[in-house]
């Protein structure tokens, strides 16, 4: 009880220190930039020309703007969470890989994400800085970022496939492949072959934010989807028909990831906003460094699940071990496997609330730029608003249809102790999401905002500090089932901080 109390004050003491920081940071970080902003918005006046093709950025109604950039980007987002997912639930319902199948796809997702958190990075942060520069009509800038954010994706993608394929084994085992022997040998069958997908699904991810920023957000809509829908043909021809087991899924997805990235790679010849030169993809210390800083709080909303799943998978597979069931060898699997559905559950709900945000980048950069911050703050009141309609729909259909959910990743084929978990974990784990989803779409538009401090913080606090430090403190008093209860507590930890900054966002923008 001692121990409790100690953590307790803690937590407590480290959130009061953060919002504290977070606020008097900000106010430095805001006066700043907002002078830059003034001085861009007397420059364009004096001009008294508009040659910005992307003017219509002030000047349309900002419920139709969201509409127009959102809702491809929502669908963009969901796309690549449905390609992991997508497999998931093909390889659920094949009898020869089941349980085992599900886990050690689990245990791959995190280096998807991996990947996905750099590419987020680069392609948020150009599509930001893209925004606020053709806001503050600066061309040059725009062009130079989106030439050195393709060409930084690129080497990236081929960096984080070479470590991949020599740390393959070390790696996987890290998560928690070695559950059993036959989760660790799926997990190395299906790592291998996503890994030699991953410089094509970074490109891809990366050039869709571009796309967006370029004003095609229907086109960055189309290139994912045809990859995704790729993926669900081939999947079931390639696990049913040709019995490919785990190499058909991973092979399904590569195959649907390299479409889409020759249909990104197709665009970059037909910019709109600005047209490439070659000089543009010559390296720039100063673009690339303005475009990782304003892609930080994407890199680490990303990056962040990787360390909690990288927790929960260890301390499940420690505490799964003592517990009377999920101690038995026949059955070890199984808390690995849910989980990962469930935090597949999230990442969808999430993916459609990141993408309202994220689908706004442009907005309101290019307000914040030109200095319309009465623009800038309708939006984030209807941000807002949007985010907790989608937080409250889906919680209330986790909490009253978990069994129908979890049956689609194959529950009927397994024992009664994976669906009474599963129900479990699926009401617990969720029963937060509306304030989840609240808590992304602030950081990132904050981030859009160009103030990246702010969001990057609030990121740690919810994903670091508290995503990961509870992980590994609940279990010390409720075992198994602390797993099942980090999730809502983070987020409410997290909802609080949030508040704060809120508050002092409306106040700035109100001058």
């Amino acid at each position: 009880m001692h121990a409790l109390r100690r953590a307790f004050l803690f937590v407590i003491i480290s959130l009061r220190r953060m919002i504290k920081f977070i606020l008097l940071s900000e106010v430095s970080h805001f006066m700043e930039n907002s002078a830059f902003a003034k001085q861009n918005a007397m420059d364009n006046e004096k001009s008294q020309i508009n040659t910005n093709p992307k003017s219509f950025l002030e000047t349309e109604k900002i419920g139709t703007l969201m509409r127009r950039f959102a809702l491809p980007c929502i669908i963009s987002l969901l796309v690549g969470a449905l390609y992991n997912i997508v497999d998931q639930i093909f390889i659920a319902n094949a009898d020869y890989l089941g349980s085992f199948g599900n886990a050690a796809n689990t245990v791959v997702y995190p280096f998807t994400v991996i990947a996905l958190a750099v590419a987020t990075m680069i392609g948020d942060g150009c599509c930001a800085f893209v925004s606020l520069s053709l806001g503050a009509n600066n061309p040059e800038n725009a062009r130079r970022s989106i030439g050195n954010s393709v060409a930084l994706a690129c080497a990236v993608g081929l960096i984080i496939t070479a470590v991949y394929l020599i740390f393959a084994e070390p790696m996987l085992i890290a998560f928690g492949a070695n559950v059993n022997a036959e989760t660790l040998a799926m997990s190395k069958e299906y790592f291998f072959w996503i890994t030699l997908g991953i410089p094509f699904y970074m490109f891809g991810q990366a050039m869709s934010s571009i796309i967006r920023s370029d004003g095609s957000p229907g086109y960055a809509m189309a290139v994912l989807l045809s990859g995704a829908i790729c993926n669900i043909i081939l999947d079931p021809i390639f696990i049913f028909g040709f019995h490919m087991g785990m190499t058909g899924a991973a092979v399904a997805t590569v195959l649907g990831q390299i479409l889409s990235a020759i249909l990104s790679f197709i665009y970059l010849f037909k910019m709109k906003a600005v047209k490439l030169k070659k000089k543009a993809f010559k390296p720039k210390a100063r673009i690339l460094g303005k475009v990782i800083s304003l892609g930080i709080p994407s890199f680490l909303a990303q990056i962040s699940i990787v360390l909690s799943i990288a927790a929960v998978l260890n301390v499940c597979q420690i505490y799964g071990a003592k517990d009377p069931i999920f101690g038995q060898a026949q059955y070890a699997q199984i808390p690995t496997a849910v989980i990962g559905i469930v935090m597949k559950f999230f990442q969808i709900v999430i993916s459609v609330a990141i993408g309202l945000s994220a689908g706004c980048i442009p907005i309101v950069g290019y307000n914040i730029g030109a200095c319309r911050n009465d623009r800038a703050k309708e939006l984030l009141k209807k941000l807002l608003l949007c985010e907790a309609i989608i937080g409250l729909v889906a919680m209330i259909i986790f909490e009253s249809l978990p069994l129908p959910l979890i049956n689609l990743f194959g529950a009927k084929n397994e024992s009664i102790h994976y669906t009474n978990f599963a129900v479990r974990c699926i009401r617990l784990f969720l029963c937060t999401i509306v304030i989840s989803c609240i808590n992304k779409g602030t950081f990132i538009y904050l981030q859009a905002m160009g103030r990246p401090l702010a969001s990057t913080l609030l990121s740690l606090l919810r994903e670091v500090v508290f995503g990961v430090g509870l992980v590994i403190l609940l279990p010390i008093w409720f075992k198994l089932d602390g797993l099942l209860y980090f999730m809502a507590l983070s987020d409410v930890l997290t909802f609080i901080a949030t508040i704060f900054v809120l508050i002092f966002t409306f106040k700035r923008l109100n001058k």
